[in-house]
């Protein structure tokens, strides 16, 4: 049971804003915060490299964080700074050739599509889309039907970003192992939100930022990389962090997912991340999930009871993210008038997801997504915001 006065108590934002935006970038609790500022404030006292020897402790806190999170070992974890960088150094570091194939979800996400794109212009890989299933998330039987010799990598966004579905990572990953084929999980959406054991989903690279259901701070991310894989791998970036300069014309990559990593980094971030995790260990990811499901259902239920309301969300499985449309209304001033009113909600355009907002014909929607500190009064007042729009 979450203990909802002390976590609200624990968020200086919420005495600002009823913040429903967390799939976007979350609130801070104050540990985190004191965390980032105090970090950088030792910097301004002592030196940014002097403040990380003296703060050694705290620097490292967030591998061992990380891997009591995701289930894996402290090698396995790179920090970036954005989860975008995450996947790319990871999916880049594959080596496409022609004819190779790159098996992904019809509501994969934009950044991720695009470098798809990139190498099939690059390399003239093909890339396949799986179908989905009859709730709408990834059809598994089809993805098994579609791998061949010829597949290099599945790559699929757990939760995308234009809705609540839930990918079912699991069957993914024992296909993908069955047929011995590196999986990439885009866990943006999913890590902090709900339990993500990569043992359990069996994926060999999973990226994740800070600022969303971890409520850690912007330009901060982590990458997982199964430590048997990480060494078969060369990221198309290196530095003095990720290789060793060992004589004039050669280099010794680190043996681990170290190697994705580079030397410059906001270390106060990264040190806000630890903190991140750490609260997120403390509540319980598995607690907390209980309640941002029960705010979910509260709200979807409460909005599909407002004439000219369509909630958007699919799967067999949905989670905190709730995305609607309001007949005769534009999904931006839905938000426009929402903050006028200290509502934080955020539009998911189509491009987000291209493929299947081409598919179901989507509008801009707007993205109301809950977390565990917010209050059942905040679900109300944004449910009566909406229908007094109309």
């Amino acid at each position: 049971m979450i203990d909802l006065e002390r976590v609200r108590a624990e968020t200086p934002g919420v005495e600002e804003v009823a913040h429903f935006n967390n799939a976007g970038s979350a609130l801070m609790p104050r540990a985190v915060l004191d965390a980032v500022v105090g970090h950088l404030g030792l910097e301004s006292r002592i030196g940014g490299y002097e403040a990380v020897e003296a703060a050694a402790e705290a620097v490292a806190r967030p591998y061992d964080a990380i891997a009591e999170l995701l289930n894996c070992r402290r090698e396995e974890v790179a920090l970036m700074e954005s989860a975008t960088r995450a996947w790319d150094m990871a999916f880049y570091s594959i080596p496409f050739e022609a004819g190779d194939r790159i098996l992904t979800a019809q509501a994969e996400y934009e950044s991720n599509y695009v470098a798809f794109l990139q190498v099939q212009r690059r390399t003239g890989v093909e890339i396949g889309v799986v179908p989905d299933d009859e709730y709408g998330q990834l059809d598994v039987d089809a993805l098994a039907s579609m791998v061949d010799s010829r597949t290099k990598l599945i790559a699929v966004t757990h939760v995308p970003t234009n809705g609540g579905l839930v990918n079912p990572a699991a069957a993914i990953g024992r296909v993908a192992r069955e047929a011995g084929v590196p999986f990439l999980l885009d866990a943006c959406q999913s890590v902090g939100q709900m339990p993500v054991d990569v043992q359990e989903i069996g994926c060999t690279m999973l990226s994740v930022t800070s600022r969303k259901f971890l409520r850690g701070p912007r330009g901060v991310g982590f990458l997982y990389v199964d430590l048997e894989m990480a060494r078969e791998l060369e990221p198309i970036i290196l530095d003095g962090r990720a290789a060793k300069w060992v004589a004039p014309d050669q280099y010794e990559m680190r043996p681990d997912a170290s190697r994705f990593e580079e030397f410059e980094s906001s270390v106060a971030s990264r040190v806000g991340l630890g903190a991140a995790v750490d609260y997120a260990l403390e509540l319980g990811v598995a607690e907390t999930y209980e309640r941002v499901l029960a705010l979910a259902s509260m709200l979807r239920d409460g909005l599909e009871a407002i004439p000219g309301v369509e909630v958007r969300d699919l799967g067999r499985e949905r989670c905190g993210i709730v995305t609607f449309t309001l007949e005769g209304v534009e999904a931006q001033a839905i938000k426009a008038a929402l903050r006028a009113q200290g509502i934080n909600v955020s539009v998911s355009s189509p491009s987000g997801a291209l493929l299947d907002a081409l598919r179901r014909d989507l509008p801009e929607m707007v993205r109301a997504s809950v977390h565990y500190y917010n209050s059942e009064d905040e679900v109300t007042r944004l449910l009566e915001a909406v229908e007094a729009i109309r």
